[in-house]
């Protein structure tokens, strides 16, 4: 594999920042300082004057190709890390969702084989949907044989993924014994299908009654839930896209009392509101997932539990369907809208813009939400998420001058709407390197299929 050179780059950390060189050797990068040498005529060199190199970002949230709601989300898992390469992801963590009562380990073998057409990195994340003897001994399998260290729990949708308290209870007392880390998405799935039917029985069937058929306590409530069975089984939590301030405060409490919760947040909920689902001629469904965009002041939580290290990550819970023929399904049930949206390549330039630039977040906790802590908690770092010898050769080349508008019409999502359509950015990716190549140079993705490797993760730093 051939070697390159980034010259004269501003590295900027989790916690560092200062200028040097960067070699990267069969994808790896094997030395840092000033003034480093060409170790052959063969070796690319790239000048980084004026530009920042940060580490390549890890989405700890993603669900390419997935089945739900009786469609299958629009990107593939080759389209998806490709518009993620487009936006300085470099690794991604997708869910394995086996159905209820399906073994997890034959879901694990159909995911492994959409995974292969990757052109960036990937690791898994397993769902368990039920609990019994086998999902236990699954558990086992993926901790101990296929490096898969963390489970994802729904506590909504009852009825289909969703797990009841009982079988929560018993997931996190294996999971204890494993060192592994639960995943929980929290909402009060009982409620929320009450409140769908009610709404739904009053002749309310617009995309705004999704929203309101799922309200903040519910989240609320959820959380603390999952927060006190973690409590009393003695077991780590990461709480996923967290929206509602009352979640912020279940996960600020817990991590007040020193025990190891841990929340993630997504680019939507902190930069839209739920005046978006009052949008005319059905564009309202766009914004369709769950939990639903919240309305003014949640936003000013999350971004307040950003900066002080109440939530650790943020993620894009990238999960995208069309307006046409999928989306529309629900036009006349807002129960039938496919549930998620598209926000892999955005996650960055969203965060530098809105957050660094408005001095919300600085440059280094800006490194650390979408890099380096997701690696870290996931069992990734050092190999992912850091500038460091031996890391692998995953950097951003940032152009902090670099301006764009978002827009569906530009965007390398496989889909027809972008949720932050108009939004203005300042600062981005001016060339993306994977695994010591250049995979995005100046709006161009020069990406190969398949090439993305399968990580095998460790027990991550959450104990």
């Amino acid at each position: 594999m051939k070697s390159l050179l980034i010259k004269n780059g501003e590295i900027i950390t989790s916690i560092d920042r200062y200028v040097a060189d960067i070699l990267i050797q069969d994808g790896v990068i094997k030395a840092i300082g000033k003034n480093l040498e060409k170790p052959s005529s063969s070796t690319e060199v790239i000048d980084a004057t004026g530009l920042f190199v940060l580490p390549g970002a890890v989405d700890g949230h993603v669900h390419m190709e997935l089945p739900f709601m009786g469609e299958v989300s629009t990107d593939d898992f080759e389209t998806g890390t490709a518009a993620g390469v487009a936006g300085g992801t470099t690794s991604i963590i997708d869910f394995v969702i086996p159905s209820r009562n399906q073994d997890p380990m034959e879901a694990l073998t159909a995911w492994k084989e959409k995974a292969k057409k990757s052109v960036a990195d990937y690791a898994f994340h397993m769902s368990l949907t039920w609990y019994g003897d086998k999902v236990e001994k699954a558990m086992h399998h993926c901790v101990k044989e296929e490096g898969i260290t963390s489970f994802k729990t729904f506590m909504a949708y009852r009825g289909a993924i969703g797990v009841e308290d009982h079988e929560l209870i018993k997931i996190m007392n294996v999971s204890k014994k494993l060192g592994s880390l639960i995943t929980a998405h929290c909402e009060h799935g009982d409620m929320v299908v009450d409140l769908q039917n009610r709404l739904f029985g009053e002749g309310k069937t617009a995309p705004k009654y999704h929203a309101l058929s799922r309200p903040a306590p519910l989240e609320g409530e959820a959380t603390g839930r999952a927060v006190m069975l973690a409590r009393m089984t003695e077991t780590p939590l990461y709480v996923v896209h967290v929206s509602a301030a009352q979640a912020v405060d279940a996960i600020s409490e817990a991590r007040a009392r020193g025990q190891a919760v841990f929340g993630e947040t997504c680019p939507q909920y902190l930069l839209l509101d739920d005046s978006v689902y009052e949008r005319p001629d059905f564009e309202g469904a766009a914004y369709v997932m769950s939990p639903p965009i919240r309305p003014n002041g949640h936003q000013d939580r999350l971004w307040g539990a950003l900066k002080s290290g109440i939530i650790q990550t943020v993620a894009t819970d990238h999960c995208p369907f069309r307006q046409q023929g999928q989306k529309e399904l629900g036009k006349n049930d807002f129960r039938k809208i496919p549930n998620g949206a598209a926000g892999i390549q955005n996650r960055l330039t969203l965060l530098y813009t809105y957050g660094v630039l408005e001095n919300k977040i600085d440059i280094h906790q800006f490194v650390d939400l979408n890099c380096t802590r997701p690696a870290k908690l996931f069992g990734m770092y050092p190999r992912k998420g850091a500038v460091a010898v031996g890391a692998d050769g995953d950097l951003i080349l940032w152009d902090k001058n670099k301006t764009g508008t978002i827009s569906a019409k530009t965007h390398f999502h496989k889909c027809d709407r972008n949720i932050f359509e108009g939004f203005k950015t300042q600062g981005g990716p001016l060339k993306v390197i994977v695994n010591g190549r250049v995979q995005f140079d100046d709006g161009n993705l020069k990406v190969e299929r398949g090439a993305g490797r399968y990580i095998r993760r460790n027990l991550g730093e959450h104990l």
